[in-house]
């Protein structure tokens, strides 16, 4: 199995009080699928500067493949704090290299032999990426699936680039949080998570809603059938990179061939799995990598 799996837009520099960790979902995305015995690449931008020369090297340390573009922009950092229940709080520095990922003839390379790419908004705040991101899904193969992860905890984002990621996508990753704001953007307070869900996957004819719930658990749904799976009880060490590793981890299974409910199944377990580490990018267990063998 070799097909190229594609983590397409930040890759950020999570500084924690006490450490440095390679961040950025795209990245983290990447990372975990590569686990899986796909080809993972993390595809995003770097200043020419000390800090994009250490994200680099630690790309190279955790053997993820990249397509790394240098720009005039200095790298981005983030500045990440936890609540007390283990949730990530960020402040994203702005005008960063991320923001600008140009579109070259190496990325249209990339898109023509992509078999799976994500995607969130938060890279498309700036209009290059915006539009690197677009050109990379038009060139993808028709069979391509296409993942949004929302990410609207940053608030960079609009109805407009929400509706255009939508149309295009055929997977969304959205959590709790992320459907109270598209409950107020389309006047839908008086429904229900699940219910929101499933209009968001009639209304932009998507293949599969994932909504994701912290302890309160998770659903997945298509057309035919809706899962639900519970939160493990877990020692949590942080939350950073959970979300990420779940949609990796699903999106693994779900090209590997298992069913809606399984491959649910196995994502909640790899993302319980991480959130008992520290930082975005741990290395699985081997039972969790086994699987795919």
């Amino acid at each position: 199995m070799n097909k190229i799996i594609v983590g397409l837009g930040e890759i950020l520099w999570d500084v924690f009080p006490e450490r440095k960790v390679l961040g950025g979902a795209p990245a983290n995305f990447a990372y975990h699928v590569s686990q899986f015995g796909f080809n993972g690449y993390a595809l995003s931008a770097v200043g020419d500067d000390l800090l994009g020369r250490e994200i680099i090297s630690s790309l190279e340390e955790k053997n993820l493949n990249y397509l790394i573009e240098t720009t005039d922009y200095p790298t981005g950092t983030v500045q990440v704090t936890l609540s007390g229940a283990g949730i990530p709080q960020y402040e994203i520095c702005e005008n960063v290299a991320w923001d600008n990922i140009p579109f070259t003839n190496r990325t249209g390379n990339l898109a023509r032999s992509t078999a799976a790419v994500c995607f969130g908004s938060l890279a498309q705040r700036n209009k290059t990426s915006r539009e690197t991101i677009r050109k990379f899904l038009k060139t993808v193969p028709a069979d391509c699936i296409k993942i949004f992860d929302i990410n609207l905890r940053q608030h960079f984002y609009s109805k407009s680039i929400i509706e255009e990621s939508l149309e295009i996508a055929d997977v969304l990753k959205i959590n709790d949080d992320e459907v109270k704001v598209i409950a107020d953007l389309y006047g839908w307070n008086k429904m229900d998570e699940q219910e929101i869900c499933i209009q968001l996957l009639k209304k932009f004819t998507l293949d599969i809603v994932v909504l994701t719930r912290g302890t309160d658990g998770s659903f997945v749904f298509n057309s035919e059938d809706t899962s639900y799976q519970p939160t493990p009880k877990v020692h949590v060490a942080d939350t950073v990179g959970a979300g990420d590793s779940f949609t990796a981890a699903f999106i693994a299974a779900y090209m590997n061939g298992e069913p809606l409910t399984e491959a649910h199944q196995f994502a909640v377990e790899v993302s319980a799995y991480v959130c008992q580490q520290h930082g975005a990018m741990p290395k699985l267990a081997d039972a969790h990598i086994e699987a795919f063998r």
